[in-house]
């Protein structure tokens, strides 16, 4: 039986590039990186806070010491290692706990280590932070970081497809525009950092109980300049073959580069030298595309080696598409940003995360680029409704007049009708 590549939602279909050096038959370097038994026996967090204890109206201190860490349960597991729910019994918060499971390979130590310092250096309020760093009793290395609460856009977007009353009216078109906005500015702000995202999809973006808008998984990010603009190193590799070898290469640490179904052109043909922030914005205009319309465009695309050619080949059917039935159209300005961004050449697509969102601020504003019939009467509905503002006073004149034109002309040809 061949094995496929879906596109299903609320499921996350990765494959990965393997360097040369790391194709199956060339096992990928690995070095024992397990503490000795005395830092293994050091890593055990307890508390520090005291416990306060009331003797009448007299305060007591008492040294209190317990495991800070309490396990609930798993959140989720990837082929790095695995996130879990943490009571944090200091603190009296829930956290977060991302740990490697295979302390035995030093690429993925390496590249944990890196996802880490990555997720360090960007302050961002749109990006995870980390709490805390350590390795467990069982030698693995970890991270502690917020526990978001919300759901993913992956899921909005599912239920949004499935016609749910509440979500389609939470969500409209201009509250996505604004979620999709909060993205563009943590991406942004990466990237003026010099780092790119690389695997920017749906599963990946979190929004929270009010709205709030959280990046997640930095594990593939590569730092392609310093931000005086020097250039980084790039990576180089090839594609595997077929979905079983991308699932069991998955495994091995190489270089790795994204999720096929948002992938950019260049991410597909693995020509890592020419990937930078374009491509990322390639991957964005992808998760808008979805967001917006509900479908995605490589839908139907099933074997792997036909979704990466689609990615460099097939152009999405922006403005013929099939609407859902579940929602209007999706406005005409959006339909002609999409076109923009899914340029196939690096160059004519956007450059920056700041460009799209500087362009999408300005149709939320009105500013809307005339592009066809649509575009050209909402920007004249919109300059008419800026010039109340502006000038109130001869608008409510010029109102006035046309209003006593319309009752003349009416009263003229009732007379004229009835002699």
């Amino acid at each position: 039986m061949t094995d496929t590549l879906r596109y299903v939602p609320n499921a996350s279909l990765d494959a990965t590039y393997i360097s040369p050096g790391s194709q199956p038959g060339n096992a990928p370097a690995s070095v024992a990186v397990s503490p000795s038994a005395a830092a293994a026996a050091a890593a055990r967090r307890s508390t520090v806070l005291p416990r306060v204890e009331w003797a009448g109206d007299k305060p007591n201190v008492v040294p209190f010491e317990r495991e800070r860490f309490e396990e609930m349960h798993r959140l989720g597991q990837g082929g790095m290692g695995e996130v879990v729910l943490l009571k944090d019994h200091d603190i009296e918060r829930m956290v977060a706990l991302k740990r490697l499971t295979d302390t035995n390979d030093v690429d993925r130590l390496l590249r944990f280590v890196e996802e880490i310092r990555t997720i360090g250096q960007l302050d961002h309020p749109n990006i995870v932070p980390v709490h805390d760093v350590g390795i467990d009793q069982q030698g693995r290395y970890y991270f502690v970081m917020k526990h978001l609460q919300g759901e993913t856009l992956e899921a909005i977007i599912h239920k949004l497809r499935q016609g749910d009353r509440a979500t389609h009216a939470r969500f409209s078109f201009p509250v996505r525009v604004q979620l999709f906005i909060g993205v563009l500015n943590a991406v942004a702000y990466a990237h003026r950092k010099g780092f790119i995202h690389r695997d920017l999809k749906p599963a990946n973006i979190m929004v929270g109980p009010y709205g709030e808008i959280t990046v997640m998984d930095w594990g593939l990010a590569r730092r392609v300049r310093t931000p005086a603009g020097e250039a980084g190193a790039a990576s180089a590799g090839s594609a595997p073959s077929s979905l079983r070898d991308a699932a069991s290469l998955q495994t091995q640490m190489g270089a790795v580069v994204g999720t096929p179904f948002y992938m950019s052109p260049e991410q597909a043909r693995g020509q890592h030298d020419a990937v930078d922030e374009r491509s990322d914005t390639y991957s964005l205009t992808v998760l808008f595309h979805e967001l917006l319309s509900l479908n995605h465009y490589l839908e139907g695309r099933e074997s792997l080696a036909e979704v990466l050619e689609a990615v460099q080949k097939t152009a999405p059917t922006i403005f013929t598409q099939n609407t859902s039935p579940h929602q209007p159209p999706v406005p005409s300005e959006l339909l002609w940003f999409l076109h923009k961004g899914f340029s196939k050449e690096p160059g004519k697509r956007f450059q920056s995360a700041d460009e799209m969102m500087l362009e999408l601020q300005g149709v939320m504003d009105g500013r809307i680029h005339v592009q066809c019939q649509r575009t050209l009467m909402k920007r004249g509905l919109h300059e008419v409704l800026r010039s109340v503002d502006k000038h109130p006073v001869l608008l409510t004149a010029l109102c006035t007049t046309a209003a006593a034109v319309v009752l003349a002309s009416l009263a003229h040809l009732l007379m004229v009708f009835f002699g």
